[in-house]
């Protein structure tokens, strides 16, 4: 089973995660696709508690395909928690599966900053996914520049969002991301 391990904050999840799921699938990159929410930001931003991006993550999920799984793993090891851990925790869990990594244009510079990437280039294969907005990695294709970050300020300014994150998601944050008075 070739699996695309698509690891993220999902801080909340959107379109453009589920864009780019589907796209794995879609184009014979995968068989499936687990979605790896973040336990703690890796470079130490505040996310909305992990249960509730889990739930968000799995309604996603369902929003893209039945080939699309939503893995805690995260939460069950040691923090800070590297990709290069999660990987390895995987492969020891699966070692039937093929992994690989997916990479997006909006963190793919950082990853000279990452624990052992040389070791995941050459275990894990990565596929770089491109986001508007960004550099385009080499034979990556563009995907729309939304962000996690951009859907949490227009809550604030009670802008609305119908347009970039799905309805299931939407009707499984409720009132999450809402500033207190």
């Amino acid at each position: 089973m070739r699996v695309a391990v698509y690891g993220g904050s999902f801080n909340p999840p959107h379109v453009g995660h589920g864009m780019v799921a589907a796209w794995l699938r879609w184009t014979d990159r995968t068989d499936e696709v687990w979605l790896v929410p973040s336990f703690a930001h890796p470079f130490g931003r505040e996310l909305a508690p992990f249960g509730r991006r889990l739930v968000l993550c799995q309604a996603l999920a369902r929003t893209v395909g039945p080939w699309v799984r939503v893995v805690p793993i995260e939460s069950e090891l040691p923090t800070p928690s590297y990709t290069w851990h999660v990987l390895q925790a995987l492969t020891a869990r699966h070692p039937d599966h093929d992994f690989r990594l997916v990479v997006g244009a909006d963190v793919a510079q950082q990853t000279d900053r990452w624990h052992r990437f040389d070791a995941i280039q050459a275990h894990y294969d990565p596929i770089f996914v491109g986001r508007q907005g960004y550099p385009t990695p080499a034979d990556a294709i563009d995907f729309p520049g939304v962000s996690s970050t951009e859907i949490r300020q227009r809550i604030a300014r009670g802008a609305p969002i119908d347009h970039l994150v799905p309805q299931p998601v939407r009707a499984e944050m409720g009132t999450l991301y809402m500033e207190e008075p």
